[in-house]
């Protein structure tokens, strides 16, 4: 017996369901992520970025295109403590936001509608941020990454060669590696996803029927289900398979393996 995503995530968004064959297993979307990147992103970085040095102002992308005048960003208890754009005076929720202070390392780096990034954040590409998404002060994604609809990428939050599928939040401090997590996952604050193995060889799990599984990843981190929640300070060893509303308790260590939906781990 295999695992496929399907038991894992409800849904997932229409720009990725090419990623998401029927039947597939979580580790081969990995194993295809980078490809399906490289051959779907659409940049939309402007002229205005330098490869590596931080913004001198914040730029607007809209409908037309970027600008970097001609708007204003608002920060107050109406707002809820986010950043937005106003433009003569009224809100525009569909505008994206690079605040001046965050650094983009080249211009592979597509953004959907609503994205705001704070001062401080690193993006590398190639690296596709979907629609209303969050990337706040400091946080670093790396390379070969999707953020989807939704989702928070918090500050010193680190995401390398992962996917967050709708609305799925590591809010602070955490390393998120070789990762999927489901919609409406959220990471207690210092949660860490270990990704690497250390000894020779691909990580195997302990499947459903108990008959070990060859994932053929010597990197592979956790594959979140759909709700799954982790207490602060949790961390999760290369291999974690944890099924659709499951929990994770503060402090806890997670081991390798297949779990089904609803688990509560202590």
């Amino acid at each position: 017996m295999t695992l496929s995503w399907e038991e894992f995530f409800r849904s997932v968004p229409n720009e990725l369901a090419e990623l998401f064959p029927q039947g597939a297993t979580p580790w081969q979307i990995l194993d295809n992520l980078k490809g399906f990147i490289r051959q779907h992103i659409q940049p939309n970085l402007p002229d205005q970025v330098e490869p590596g040095i931080p913004l001198s102002e914040p730029l607007v992308l809209l409908p037309g295109g970027w600008m970097s005048e001609g708007f204003e960003t608002v920060c107050t208890d109406d707002t809820k403590g986010k950043m937005q754009v106003w433009i003569e005076g009224e809100p525009v929720p569909e505008a994206t936001l690079l605040c001046a202070g965050s650094v983009f390392t080249d211009y592979r780096v597509q953004f959907g509608k609503g994205v705001l990034v704070e001062p401080g954040a690193m993006i590398k590409g190639p690296t596709i941020i979907l629609d209303n998404v969050q990337v706040r002060q400091a946080a670093y994604i790396r390379e070969d990454c999707i953020v989807g609809p939704g989702a928070v990428v918090g500050h010193a939050t680190e995401l390398k060669h992962s996917i967050f599928l709708k609305e799925a939040k590591a809010g602070h401090f955490a390393y998120i590696g070789d990762s999927i997590l489901g919609n409406n996952v959220n990471l207690g604050a210092g949660t860490k996803l270990a990704n690497l193995k250390f000894a020779p060889g691909s990580v195997k799990i302990t499947g459903p029927d108990g008959r070990k599984i060859d994932t053929g990843r010597r990197k592979i981190g956790a594959i979140l289900g759909d709700n799954v929640q982790t207490g602060c300070n949790s961390v999760t060893n290369p291999g974690v398979f944890l099924g659709i509303d499951s929990m994770v308790a503060p402090n806890s260590t997670v081991s390798p393996g297949y779990y089904p939906a609803r688990t509560i781990i202590r």
